[in-house]
């Protein structure tokens, strides 16, 4: 069989060929993807179906974004089954509108386009002087998101009709004064209520566990007394510092930046200047500000003859009252602490000069340089470290990208061991131990960072002890580490842990009590009020409460149709509380302007509520169907294995 094939390579590469080519052309690429799992659907809107794959995709997208934005995130948090399901809601009610506006016909004109963009700060930002589009940095800005500024504005425009979808409804939602007071008032109402706590602590004397019992307990909760896997690790770190250091220069490099840079290694120049100011804000009307165009040139026409008389002519017509009074006079001052361009004017002028009349956003100036502060010329001896310095710093940026690329390549390469690439590049081989997959020895902000420590823990790091890849952990900052020892989870051992044990056991146990001796009282008080309860507390939905959480929410749930109202509460860990209602009280009136904004944030609860089940209709109308169960961790595990 083999040397039939051996002997007719060229038939049997064409049969291949006739078999091959046409399937792709039947089933598309697309098809095959499905065949190997990536078109599974894990959701379906209407005809269209939303597959493992895009999903995947889309949740990389969004944690990558995420990590981005706060590179201190969990990365645990952010690959969970609740994240990864919160994508998959976020795409299909993504769809759902996108369905909606197909079906409705709705879409935006290039006029409602163009009135988003030049609203968006943004794309404002970007504007040149003139009030043009710097067309560039828009390219640029397009770029950053994957997209040319076509596929850019084909986005906003898709995001527009989108919005059309529940703008409708939203911006329509109507709530009446009355019916908001009322609803406001009962959520905001007061009760009078009295607590009597059975806390755990009390009983904690009563609990004397023997060796069984917490033997028993011991072997009943091995999750409670877990160590965590931890492991001993080495690592290397490169950066701009480290190359600095490994950069030696040349007495002649030196001596060239002097001479390029000696003015501003010296001192920064400063000028004094006087001036005249004709006020016209931009809000100005047209008209106006014209007539205090036409007010400087006068003036500057009038200095311009008599250049002597620039003072007296800054004191009687100058409208900066700061400065008129010494004639105009803005004492020495260095770039930056000007407008632009007042400065820029300022600066090119020679001394005893007078400018043009010069625009600004305050009004109009007509500027006199009066006197220029050169810095005094520092010698190459003086300068010599600060230049060192900063030619140390412009080589180590200009070198970082070379180095990288031989530390990348390096870790990758001897996979086995950190200490060829650190001797290569005069690197620390550093060690840290008791390092955790969630967190780092105290006060290592290397081996905080969270990319770093998800490479760390791989599979392949743990059992082969390879360097993981290098990862930038900073701006020019890369490191690499490996794993020299690694200890799995474990249980603790009873004789380590027999302390914590019993602590937990009289615990839980005193907890016990506690519930048991609540219930017994709420039922017994139920039937007969004592006298003793503590002091009574109003209580409400407000902030600033005497109580909180769960004997706050039991307070305020209580049924009061029967007063006084019994409830109890399990507090957990935390013991047992008998709660009283003995009155309903109306809330206390809130002031008008804060009357006025409770309102409104009723209307936006309403309209939102609203939106919500408009949205539930649009999902029933096009037929949603979520394939993957909500949260279930073994049944995303099960179902991904099965495709």
């Amino acid at each position: 069989m083999f040397d039939f094939v051996r002997k007719h390579t060229k038939v049997m590469m064409f049969l291949m060929f006739l078999l091959i080519i046409p399937a792709f052309v039947l089933v598309g690429v697309d098809g095959f993807r499905r065949l190997g799992g990536e078109g599974a659907a894990v959701a379906k809107v209407g005809s269209h179906s939303i597959t493992r794959g895009e999903w995947d995709n889309a949740h990389k997208n969004e944690v990558d974004r995420l990590r981005q934005s706060m590179p201190n995130l969990d990365a645990k948090l952010l690959d969970s089954p609740e994240a990864r399901y919160a994508t998959l809601e976020r795409m299909v009610r993504e769809r759902v509108l996108s369905e909606a506006v197909q079906s409705s016909h709705l879409n935006t004109s290039d006029a409602r386009l163009a009135r988003a963009l030049q609203q968006d700060p943004t794309i404002a930002s970007l504007r040149l002087p003139d009030g043009k589009l710097d067309i560039e940095r828009y390219r640029q800005l397009a770029a950053s998101q994957g997209l040319t500024p076509d596929g850019f504005e084909a986005r906003v425009r898709s995001d527009l009709s989108t919005r059309q979808v529940e703008a409708g409804l939203v911006g329509t939602a109507f709530t009446p004064q009355a019916v908001a007071d009322v609803s406001l008032n009962a959520f905001f109402e007061r009760r009078e209520v009295q607590i009597a706590r059975f806390s755990p602590t009390d009983y904690a004397g009563k609990v004397a566990p023997s060796d069984a019992d917490i033997e028993a307990f011991y072997q009943a909760n091995p999750a409670l007394f877990q160590a965590p896997e931890s492991a001993s690790v080495e690592y290397v770190v490169l950066d701009l510092d480290t190359v600095k250091k490994s950069i030696t220069l040349n007495e002649q490099d030196l001596k060239s930046y002097y001479e390029q840079n000696a003015s501003r290694l010296s001192g920064k120049e400063e000028r004094r200047a006087s001036h005249i100011l004709i006020n016209a804000p931009k809000g100005m009307p047209a008209a106006d500000r014209q007539k205090a165009r036409e007010r400087a040139d006068a003036l500057l026409a009038q200095v311009r003859k008599a250049p002597e008389t620039f003072a007296d002519v800054a004191r009687k017509n100058s409208q900066d009252t700061g400065s008129a009074p010494a004639g105009g006079d803005l004492d020495f001052f260095g770039r930056g602490a000007m407008v632009k361009p007042f400065e820029d004017v300022a600066f090119a002028l020679k001394k005893g000069e007078i400018s043009d009349v010069v625009e600004s956003d305050f009004g109009f100036h007509i500027i006199k340089l009066t006197d220029i502060k050169a810095p005094k010329q520092r010698s190459f001896e003086e300068l010599r470290a600060s230049m060192e310095a900063d030619l140390k710093a412009q080589q180590a940026q200009r070198k970082f990208a070379e180095v990288a690329e031989t530390f990348t390549n390096g870790v990758y390469e001897q996979s086995d061991s950190l200490k060829p690439v650190a001797e290569r590049l005069k690197l620390e081989v550093k060690t840290a131990t008791n390092v955790q997959r969630q967190s780092a020895p105290a006060g290592n902000l290397v081996l905080a960072n969270p990319k770093l420590l998800a490479a760390l823990f791989t599979a392949d790091s743990i059992e082969k002890k390879r360097n993981t890849e290098a990862i930038e952990i900073g701006a020019n900052q890369l490191a690499a580490a490996r794993i020299t020892q690694y200890t799995p989870a474990r249980t603790r051992p009873l004789s380590e842990v027999r302390a914590n044990v019993r602590d937990r056991l009289v615990a839980s146990r005193s907890a016990e009590l506690a519930k048991k001796e609540g219930a017994e009282k709420l039922a017994a008080w139920k039937a007969a009020a004592p006298g003793n309860l503590p002091a009574a507390v109003v209580v409400s939905r407000e902030a600033g409460q005497p109580i909180q959480g769960p004997v706050l929410d039991a307070a305020l749930h209580a049924d009061t149709s029967i007063l006084p109202a019994w409830v109890g509460v399990d507090l957990g860990t935390q013991g047992y509380a008998v709660v009283r209602v003995n009155k309903v009280l109306p809330r206390t009136a809130p002031a008008p302007a804060a009357a006025a904004q409770e309102r409104q944030q009723y209307a936006q609860w309403v309209a939102g509520a609203e939106n919500q089940a408009y949205y539930q209709m649009l999902k029933d109308r096009f037929k949603v169907q979520i394939k993957v169960p909500r949260l279930a961790r073994n049944a995303l595990g099960a179902q991904a294995a099965a495709e």
